[in-house]
C-alpha cells in the first residue's frame, strides 16, 4: 500500500479540492487541527492583501465516519470567499508573462491564447490543499511518536542563530514569532528588512528548515533511485511554488570540508548506538538512521511584483512592462506549514510502505516490531561470504 494525495481548483475558482488516497482506517480525526495548520499557513509578516479576505475552512465529504477514517479515500473541500467578486465577471486578457512565473511556460505547455489558465492553476493557492492533507498526516505520525516542524531561518540578507536547545524548543520559540524565526533579534532585523521591500515595491525570498523527529531507522532504500529518502524528501519541497534548492543536514558545508569531519561518528551508549552529531540529516545511504530529519529550502522572492518588470505582450511582440497581480511580499513565513505537509507525506507514506497495515490497529502492533538501534538487534555472523560463482548458464 501506498500513499498519495491530488488537489484540483484555482486560485480565484469556487473552492479548492483534496483527495487523499491510502490513508488507514480507524483513526480519530480532528477536524478543528485541520483549521488550526490552515490559519498557521496564513498568517505570517509580509502576507498580501488576499490573507485579510479568505478564513480557510476544510469540509471532509468522504472516507470519515463518526469521526474516524474508514480506510477509503478521503476529501476535503476549501471554499475561496474571494470567488463571489470574480462570479460572471469579465476578467481581463492577460497576455504579458511575468518573469519567474508559470505565465509564458504554461502558455507554451498548454497551448493557451490567454494566461490566465496558468497562473489560476499553478498559483501558491493551491498550497492550502496540501496543508489540510499535512494536518491529516501529522495527526498520524502522532501515533507513532512522529513530530514534524520547521521555522525561517533566513530571510534576505538576514540569518538567525540557532539557540542550543532541542528540535521541539526551536519550534516552539518561532512559533511566537510572526516571523516564524526563533531568534527575536533576527526576527526584527527580519522585519525592517521585509518593510523595506514593501517600500520598494519588491519582494523577499528566504530559507527554512523542516524536521522530522521520531522517525525509526529503516525507512527509505539504496537499491533504486527513485526509493532514496532523501530524493523523495528533496522532490517533495522542491514541488512547493518557489523553492529553487533544497539541502539534507549540512550538504553544503560537507561539499567544502574533510570526510573526517563531514560524517557522524557512531558511539555506543549502553546498549544503544547513537550519533555525537547529525550533520547527515537522519539519512545515510538513502535510509533513516534513527536521527532527525532536516532538510533546508531556499524560497526565491515571488515573480509578482509591484514594481513593473520587462517583458513582451505576446499579442503584438511589443516590449512592455508586467501588470501587477495582488501578492505576497515575502511569502516565506506563511510557506512554513507547506513544507512541514510536504515531509509529513514523505515520511508516512515511508513508513506505510515499510509496515503496512489498514488500520491503525494493524499498523501499531506492526510498528512495535521495526528494528533499532539495539545491540540485540545486530545478528553478525562472523563467517567469510562468497561472492557469486562461475555456474555455467
Amino acid at each position: 500500500m501506498t500513499l498519495r494525495f491530488f488537489t484540483a481548483g484555482e486560485s480565484h475558482g469556487p473552492e479548492l479540492t483534496a483527495i487523499l488516497d491510502g490513508f488507514p482506517a480507524g483513526l480519530s480525526i480532528s477536524l478543528s487541527q485541520i483549521d488550526f495548520e490552515l490559519a498557521r499557513r496564513q498568517a505570517g509578516y509580509g502576507s498580501g492583501g488576499r490573507m485579510k479576505i479568505e478564513k480557510d475552512h476544510a469540509r471532509i465529504t468522504s472516507g470519515v465516519m463518526e469521526g474516524k477514517s474508514t480506510g477509503a479515500p478521503i476529501t476535503m473541500i476549501v471554499k475561496n470567499l474571494d470567488h463571489s467578486k470574480w462570479v460572471d465577471k469579465k476578467i481581463p486578457s492577460l497576455h504579458s508573462p511575468r518573469p519567474g512565473h508559470a505565465d509564458l511556460t504554461g502558455t507554451i505547455k498548454y497551448g493557451f491564447n490567454d494566461m490566465r489558465p496558468a497562473l489560476e492553476r499553478a498559483s501558491a493557492r493551491e498550497t492550502t490543499m496540501r496543508v489540510a492533507v499535512g494536518s491529516l498526516i501529522k495527526q498520524l505520525l502522532d501515533q507513532f511518536g512522529i513530530q514534524i516542524g520547521g521555522y525561517v531561518i533566513s530571510i534576505g540578507t538576514t540569518k538567525a542563530v540557532l539557540p542550543k536547545l532541542s528540535l521541539q524548543e526551536i519550534y516552539s520559540l518561532a512559533e511566537k514569532s510572526e516571523i516564524r524565526c526563533p531568534d527575536p533579534e533576527a526576527s526584527e532585523k527580519i522585519k525592517g528588512e521585509i518593510e523595506e521591500t514593501i517600500r520598494a515595491k519588491d519582494t523577499l525570498g528566504g530559507v527554512i528548515e523542516v524536521f522530522a523527529m521520531g522517525v525509526p531507522p529503516g525507512l527509505g532504500s539504496y537499491v533504486q533511485w527513485d526509493r532514496r529518502l532523501e530524493s523523495k524528501i528533496a522532490a517533495a519541497l522542491m514541488s512547493v511554488q518557489a523553492i529553487k534548492g533544497v539541502e539534507i543536514g549540512e550538504a553544503w558545508r560537507n561539499a567544502t570540508i574533510k570526510g573526517t569531519s563531514a560524517h557522524d561518528p557512531i558511539l555506543i551508549d549502553g546498549d544503544e548506538l547513537v550519533r555525537g552529531t547529525n550533520k547527515a540529516g537522519g539519512i545515510e545511504g538513502g535510509i533513516s538512521n534513527g536521527e532527525p530529519i532536516i532538510a533546508r529550502a531556499a524560497m526565491k522572492p515571488i515573480a509578482t511584483t509591484l514594481t513593473p518588470q520587462a517583458t513582451v505582450d505576446l499579442s503584438n511582440w511589443m516590449a512592455v512592462k508586467t501588470t501587477y497581480e495582488r501578492s505576497d511580499f515575502c511569502p516565506v513565513p506563511r510557506a512554513v506549514p507547506i513544507l512541514e505537509a510536504m515531509m509529513a507525506f514523505v515520511i508516512a507514506d515511508e513508513l506505510i510502505q515499510k509496515i503496512g497495515g489498514d488500520s491503525i490497529a494493524e499498523m501499531r502492533q506492526r510498528y512495535s516490531t521495526l528494528p533499532r538501534l539495539k545491540q540485540d538487534t545486530f545478528k553478525m555472523s562472523g563467517s567469510n561470504l562468497i561472492f557469486w560463482g562461475n555456474e555455467s548458464e
